[in-house]
């Protein structure tokens, strides 16, 4: 009788191991999707995973068996992202640069057509400040992840 009802015991035990690392599961959903779509998502839902190993360490152990990596971020995942925020901001610099080049070419054509004037001048200017603010903006968040992103492989 006794070894009977630890057995079932056991079994409970087990099966509500299962059912909370299913409820992890359900829960990290929206994260991969998020971080599938934005690298910068892995950096929100990055520590509530962590969290949870820590609070939950045999559920989350269910859960890097049952998708044989660390889960819900793997190595490999964060890699990918990285990677995918690279990619990303390579595109966007040379949409960046083109886009003001066009700009800059705009108002040159303007100024040539109306005569140099200190007017002409400043506009240029701002068009160049404006595209080095923004580029060194843009530049900053994109270091800030990537670094943030790689100390998560490290």
């Amino acid at each position: 009788m006794g070894l009977q009802h630890a057995r079932a015991s056991d079994a409970a035990a087990a099966d509500a191991r299962r059912m909370r690392a299913l409820q992890i599961l359900t829960l990290c959903a929206p994260a991969l999707e998020a971080a599938a779509r934005d690298p910068r998502a892995i950096l929100v839902w990055q520590p509530l995973a962590a969290a949870a190993r820590k609070m939950c360490p045999d559920e989350c152990a269910l859960l890097d068996s049952a998708t044989e990596t660390r889960f819900p971020f793997s190595r490999e995942f964060i890699q990918a992202a990285h990677a995918r925020w690279t990619t990303d901001w390579l595109a966007w610099e040379r949409t960046h640069d083109d886009e003001y080049k066009v700009k800059a070419a705009a108002i040159e054509a303007e100024v040539a057509a109306a005569g140099p004037s200190g007017l002409g001048r400043a506009r240029i200017d701002a068009v160049a400040g404006e595209k080095l603010d923004r580029y060194q903006r843009r530049y900053e968040e994109y270091v800030r992840v990537a670094k943030a992103l790689q100390a998560l492989m490290e």
